[in-house]
């Protein structure tokens, strides 16, 4: 007895059924959900805040996991070209986090013996900038007394200036424990960086196998690729000016003769990671040093100023000659986006705040929903 098949007519009229139900259904589901549709900013704005109090509770965890993909970017490529030198990715992976480490370490034991007599000193440090300042403090302590005069007398009451409390010096509990913080958090970065490079490209293949469409899985690939191109090339770029320019800054120190011009070039070097606040930070340091260490006025002068004309030059010429406008983002959005990174993860936070934004607009650049955002982030 011959087996009866189903005709391709009576097929098709299936599938037609069959999809005009499934429609149906999509589009009651649609209607019935449409009252919580309002809803979804606000829903989206407490997931929005839930998301940044767990990544700041959570910044142990976060902060390793962020730089180690960061770090992966990085050296994703050197693994991709010994790979083709038939060296297996966990070797590779081996080497590099042994030189890397190799590099910190010597550079902390060059730098050790300096750090720790100025962070010993730093208490009698401020003392003395304090009393070279005397001067001008009395001068400021005469206007605000002036002030409160003429408040008093405008108001017609006097009221008594708030004794400031002295409290006991904890420099040493603080370092102690932020070092063990570092220690710990550098380990896992290391650990998870390694894992991260033995593994090669299993993620984004992971990645490509799950999405649906053709379209999207060139889409992830080529924003995998692009984030790793440009995000590599900015920080070795900014790391090679950094060094230039950390050395002449400890070069100009030195000819000024202030001591440890080595640890203030690399003090330098490092701050210059972080946009406008590191310049800050360094030309602050820079100048207390040079006033409790040199007696000349006009070198106790020179010397921020030095660091603020190489900073300067760094910022607005080498910089943008080097990378172009490829690279350039909002500065208005780098001073925002490093000011909540700061607050978010402290100093990894800030260092790591540029990069991070670069690989936000990549994204944004290349998907379509995001190419408003993408533009705003751009300068």
């Amino acid at each position: 007895m011959p087996i009866q098949t189903d005709r391709p007519e009576d097929t098709a009229v299936t599938n037609a059924r069959e999809s005009r139900v499934a429609r149906s259904a999509a589009n009651e589901l649609r209607r019935r959900l449409h009252p919580l549709a309002v809803q979804s900013p606000v829903l989206n704005g407490i997931l929005l805040l839930l998301t940044i109090y767990a990544l700041k509770i959570a910044s142990a965890v976060f902060i390793p996991l962020a730089l180690a993909l960061l770090l992966n970017v990085v050296f994703a490529s050197v693994i991709r070209q010994l790979s083709r030198l038939r060296v297996p990715a966990p070797l590779s992976a081996a080497l590099i986090l042994a030189v890397l480490l190799g590099s910190v370490l010597f550079g902390l034991y060059q730098l050790a013996a300096p750090a720790r007599e100025w962070t010993a000193k730093f208490p009698e440090v401020a003392r003395q900038v304090e009393r070279k300042l005397a001067g001008l403090k009395r001068s400021v302590q005469e206007v605000n007394k002036a002030a409160k005069e003429v408040e008093r007398l405008a108001t017609g009451g006097e009221k008594g200036a708030p004794k400031a409390a002295v409290q006991e010096s904890t420099w040493g509990r603080t370092l102690l424990g932020s070092t063990q913080e570092v220690l710990v958090g550098g380990g896992l970065t290391l650990f998870l960086l390694f894992f991260f490079l033995a593994s090669g490209d299993l993620f984004l293949r992971k990645l490509v196998s799950v999405l649906p469409s053709l379209q999207d899985k060139k889409l992830a690939v080529e924003i995998s690729h692009q984030i790793e191109q440009d995000v590599s090339a900015y920080l070795l770029t900014v790391t090679i000016v950094n060094v230039c320019s950390g050395a002449a800054v400890g070069a100009g120190l030195y000819l000024l003769g202030l001591p440890n011009s080595f640890l203030w070039g690399v003090m330098a070097g490092f701050l210059h990671f972080i946009p406008f606040l590191g310049a800050v930070v360094g030309v602050s340091v820079v100048t207390m040093v040079a006033l409790v260490s040199l007696e000349d006025l006009t070198l106790i002068a020179l010397a921020p100023v030095i660091y603020v004309t190489l900073n300067l030059l760094q910022e607005y010429l080498v910089l943008p000659l080097i990378m172009g406008r490829r690279f350039t983002l909002n500065p208005v959005v780098i001073l925002v986006w490093l000011i909540f990174m700061g607050w978010l993860w402290g100093l990894a936070g800030a260092i790591m705040a540029v990069p991070l934004l670069a690989i936000l607009k990549i994204v944004c650049d290349r998907l379509p929903r995001l190419a408003a955002l993408g533009e705003f982030l751009g300068s």
